[in-house]
């Protein structure tokens, strides 16, 4: 198997040595080939001068992508992804709340299921604010019941996926988010595992829960209308 880690950042200086440390020791043990883009995305702090120095000592750390602004997660992923050499991409959070040793057990039901297209982590405990815990338990219920995705916790960033399907996709701010929904509304099957949520160490939260809410229902809009002109599209293609 080879393998595209691609790694949004936003001032996560203190995070990202011991984050990329520990995936390219798992990663080495598992012994496949694999890369890792990370996409620097304008942060304030010293986080680009961290993955600069990180990309000298490490080989396999092939891509540094230094946005000129604050582009959000989605377009920074969009960007890594597009430069990634392999078509099975991974993708987790810069914040280390995502844990590297669920890598290898989702790399086993991504390789063993030859039909899965996307393999997505489900945060089995919360290591988050009250308020955050709730407001995205709430979000996550309200679009499972209308884009019908099968997936309890789409805001975890650790996935496994097809690259040349992603990039079908049509691209927006929010996408990260409707990930398994896209997969499954365009017709490809999804998997979902527990995953192991580690506490922030350093730095907050990038993200605002109103302003993620508010974004969220125009986002499920959105999705529910390309969903439904993709399959427009397929049936008069096939008509």
């Amino acid at each position: 198997m080879h393998l595209s880690v691609v790694i949004p950042l936003y001032n996560e200086e203190k995070n990202i040595k011991p984050l990329t440390c520990d995936i390219i020791s798992i990663l080495d043990n598992i012994n496949i080939k694999y890369e890792i883009t990370l996409i620097n995305d304008a942060s304030l702090d010293d986080t680009l001068k961290e993955i600069n120095t990180l990309k000298t000592k490490y080989p396999n750390l092939v891509n540094i992508i230094n946005n000129s602004k604050n582009l959000g997660q989605s377009y920074s992923l969009i960007s890594g992804i597009q430069l990634s050499k392999y078509n099975d991409v991974l993708t987790l959070d810069g914040d280390g709340q995502n844990d590297p040793k669920d890598i290898p057990n989702l790399i086993k039901k991504y390789s063993e299921n030859k039909k899965v297209d996307f393999v997505g982590g489900i945060r089995k405990k919360r290591r988050d604010t009250y308020l955050k815990i709730i407001s995205s338990k709430i979000a996550n219920h309200i679009r499972k019941f209308i884009l019908n995705d099968d997936c309890l916790d789409t805001g975890c960033s650790l996935k496994i996926f097809k690259k040349d399907i992603f990039l079908i996709f049509p691209k927006f701010k929010g996408l990260h988010r409707f990930l398994p929904a896209l997969f499954k509304g365009y017709g490809f099957k999804t998997m979902f595992v527990e995953v192991n949520h580690r506490k922030r160490n350093y730095g907050s939260s990038n993200y605002g829960t109103f302003s993620r809410l508010i974004y969220g229902i125009v986002d499920i809009i959105r999705v529910l209308y390309y969903i439904k002109r993709f399959k427009n599209a397929k049936l008069h293609r096939k008509s």
